[in-house]
Order: structure tokens, then C-alpha cells, then sequence
């Protein structure tokens, strides 16, 4: 059976990129991405959906509250029978309603190592504060901010050299990395969720 991925974004979409390649190259097996959703009309992750062949949806919050929109959003994955739903750059919080019906079937790729700098501009906020390893973390989304299981981590080392713009481009190579892994392991039926933990059986 194909695990069937809708994928939520905002912006230039580079982990939505990872995933696709991860698929097309067969390290992700027996799953497709059958549509990428977008609250932004000018977002580039649309495009390198389209290139794909895969269906690509702006959905315009204006004038909606997030009960509503999330209403449309849930629509669209029903549409499209989604099985898994990937959060790659996608700058808006999900509700509760979203979050019931894919309850530990959603997974969001954060740049730090949660618990530490939840929300935006992680790797701002770690920079900033002066800490000597930063990193990733991908989670599946609970009905906090960044609070949910955590399935992978990586540290990236913080450089003397380095600034903030650095930082950010080696955490996001990590990112390439370790979402695509926490992925294969969904889809391969291998992550299992007791209380906090999160259980690998690779």
C-alpha cells in the first residue's frame, strides 16, 4: 500500500525538495506526495510541487478564522486521502480539529533541539544566545507550540566563525537529512508513540 503525504508550507518549500527526492530516489518506498498546500499564493514550494506533477492548492486564509481555514485544509487532504501530513516551513499554528483527526500522522521539522527556541527565528533566538551546539529536531505536532513527541534529533556544533546566516545554512542541511528519515521510518511503520518517547524500531 502507498502511504499517501499531503505537505503543508509557506515558503521556498527545500524540505518539501528533500522529501520528493527522497521518494523519487527510493530511499522513501511505497509512499508518494499527492498534494502540497500553501497559505501563501507566491510560495516556491507550489512550483517545485507543479514540477513534480504533484497537485499544488493555495488556500487564502483572508477573511477566514483558523477554525474555518483548517475546515478547508481538512477538506482538501480528505480530497486527496491523506495519510501522512508533513509541516515543512509552514508559518501558521494547526487546530485542534486538524490535530484530532491526524492524531500522530502529523510531523513538523523545527530548527533547534527542542525544547529550546520554540516558535520562529529558532536559529536566531540560539545564535543570539550564545550557545555552543544548535541543531533539529523533527516531532510529531500536538496541540502546542513545538511541544509535541520528539522523533529525530541532530546537533550542529557552533563555530566561532560562524553567524547567524551560517548557522542557519548547516542546521538546514541537517534538516535535509533527518526529515526524509523520520518519514521512511512512518511509512515503514517503525515510530511508536508511548506517552513522550518516541520508539524507533529501525
Amino acid at each position: 500500500m502507498t502511504v499517501k503525504i499531503a505537505v503543508l508550507v509557506s515558503g521556498r518549500g527545500s524540505n518539501l525538495q528533500a522529501i520528493i527526492d527522497s521518494i523519487e530516489k527510493g530511499y522513501i518506498k511505497n509512499a508518494a506526495v499527492n498534494v502540497v498546500i500553501s497559505n501563501k499564493a507566491d510560495a516556491y514550494a507550489l512550483e517545485r510541487a507543479g514540477k513534480h506533477g504533484i497537485s499544488a492548492v493555495f488556500l487564502d486564509p483572508v477573511g477566514r478564522d483558523r477554525a474555518g481555514y483548517d475546515r478547508e485544509i481538512l477538506n482538501v487532504l480528505k480530497e486527496y486521502n491523506t495519510d501522512l501530513l508533513l509541516l515543512a516551513g509552514y508559518f501558521r499554528i494547526l487546530g485542534s480539529e486538524i490535530i484530532g483527526a491526524y492524531r500522530h500522522r502529523i510531523l513538523n521539522i523545527h530548527p533547534s533541539l527542542l525544547p529550546a527556541f520554540k516558535g520562529l527565528h529558532a536559529q536566531k533566538q540560539a545564535f543570539e544566545y550564545g550557545v555552543k551546539v544548535a541543531g533539529c529536531t523533527v516531532h510529531f505536532v500536538d496541540e502546542g507550540l513545538d511541544s509535541g513527541p520528539i522523533i529525530i534529533q541532530k546537533c550542529v556544533s557552533v563555530l566561532p566563525e560562524d553567524t547567524e546566516e551560517t548557522l542557519t545554512a548547516r542546521i538546514l542541511e541537517q534538516e535535509h537529512v533527518i526529515y526524509p528519515e523520520a518519514v521512511r521510518l512512518f511509512v515503514e511503520g517503525k515510530l511508536k508513540v508511548e506517552g513522550r518517547s518516541v520508539i524507533a524500531l529501525d
